[in-house]
């Protein structure tokens, strides 16, 4: 999806290029297939090929996929997702980006989020 996601539209052979470690081109076709039948992507008849597209604008994508992280990896907890991003469990949190959250968290305040 992300592969998709970044280049707007892509053919089977466009993701596998973009893999690092492709799986058999028989095999990206299969997921992509399955990603349509969920839903998650629409195609199109380019010649020979289907040229796939997300049906699901990027920014409704990532708040879906947030949810889902949030209920499943953190009992509903914005405040563990948090921790777990500071603690360097996932990295080093920059000075720059601590000044960036400090300053999200002050305007959800002020707006009464």
């Amino acid at each position: 999806m992300e592969i998709v996601y970044r280049l707007g539209e892509a053919t089977a052979a466009e993701v596998r290029e973009s893999l690092s470690d492709p799986p058999s081109y028989s095999a990206v076709r299969a997921l992509l297939r399955i990603l349509e039948d969920k839903g998650h992507l629409s195609h199109r008849q380019d010649g020979a090929r289907y040229a796939y597209a997300p049906r699901v604008p990027l920014k409704r994508a990532r708040r879906s996929a947030l949810r889902e992280l949030i209920h499943n990896f953190f009992d509903d907890s914005r405040e563990d997702l948090v921790s777990a991003l500071l603690d360097g469990s996932a990295g080093k949190v920059s000075p720059r980006e601590l000044n960036n959250l400090a300053e999200l968290i002050d305007r959800a305040r002020k707006e009464g989020r």
